[in-house]
């Protein structure tokens, strides 16, 4: 498959241009109704396919506005999701690669495609060298992350909710990369897409403490009383030891938790080189005209779709 700016590309969707981000790392794709986002790091891989989803255009109806929720939440009509899969699909140009979701559930599971599986597998991240199999994860505030092997034309995409953050799955998909792939950490690209940002993504004492249980740099990743936090100091939860009257115990202090951060410190620590590592500063609870956000819409939220995949045009 030929790059999605080919003339091949331009007569399927008409499409334009325009940066966003830093200049010289983004790119907003304009197909038809469809705005995508690219790493043009990635997008400069001949054989490589690859995209993030915004809100824009698409089948499923909310608020009166069309919108391209490509996940099944119990508010969307499922042929509508469908319909709207198949649109990212073909702004991509890749209508004849096989779509593979996961079914996530915020763990550190990993699955290896060697072709197309009937079902969605049980997992939060996957890789393959297969062409012809698009690897997607599905996000609404959480890290969707790409990477690419230059080198052995090998691919993976995660998903990082805090707690795939917390379990390493970023540095566990690397490790299985190195295993299954021969993939080298120094040869790997990242690109990190759109993510609730640290100054949206407040948490509680129990987060700030697993964090800081597992991650010596924890501290960098968080704005407000980490310290406090981390170390159990909170308010006492029986009040008649305080001598505080009912309903004015203050509430637990609470943090900010940047994601981004912490994965790209995990991609730092698997070897992947600084230069090769490409974030997104799009925050999707400040972007709710662009993105989706489970933590600023609830359960009318939609949800976005990171895809990655090699090209059988190859």
């Amino acid at each position: 498959m030929k790059d999605i700016s080919t003339a091949k590309r331009q007569q399927s969707v008409p499409t334009t241009r325009t940066r966003v981000h830093s200049p010289s790392q983004w790119t907003t794709l304009h197909a038809g109704e469809l705005d995508i986002l690219q790493a043009n790091a990635l997008r400069n891989i001949p054989w490589l396919v690859h995209s993030f989803s915004t809100r824009l255009g698409g089948q499923s109806e909310l608020s009166g506005k069309r919108i391209l929720n490509l996940g099944f939440t119990d508010w969307d009509n499922r042929k509508a999701v469908e319909k709207n899969r198949a649109k990212l699909v073909s702004a991509l140009d890749a209508r004849e690669m096989a779509l593979a979701p996961l079914r996530q559930f915020h763990s550190d599971l990993i699955y290896f495609f060697e072709k197309p599986a009937a079902e969605p597998p049980r997992a939060d991240a996957s890789i393959t060298r297969a062409p012809g199999i698009l690897l997607a994860v599905q996000t609404a505030d959480c890290v969707p992350i790409l990477l690419v092997d230059t080198k052995q034309r090998a691919i993976a995409a995660i998903h990082a909710g805090w707690r795939g953050t917390l379990k390493r799955i970023v540095m566990k998909t690397i490790g299985r990369m190195q295993m299954m792939l021969d993939s080298r950490p120094k040869d790997l690209l990242a690109a990190l897409g759109p993510a609730i940002g640290s100054c949206c993504y407040e948490v509680g004492p129990e987060v700030a403490q697993a964090f800081a249980g597992q991650f010596a740099a924890a501290r960098d990743w968080f704005a407000g009383p980490f310290d406090q936090l981390a170390a159990g100091d909170t308010p006492n939860p029986l009040q008649w030891l305080t001598m505080v009257p009912p309903g004015h115990q203050p509430p637990a202090p609470r943090v900010n938790l940047d994601l981004r951060a912490a994965n790209r410190w995990q991609l730092l620590e698997a070897g992947v080189l600084p230069r090769n590592i490409f974030a997104s500063e799009l925050c999707t609870s400040c972007r709710t005209d662009l993105l989706f956000s489970f933590r600023k819409e609830g359960n009318v939220s939609g949800r976005l779709m990171a895809v990655i995949g090699i090209s059988e045009d190859s």
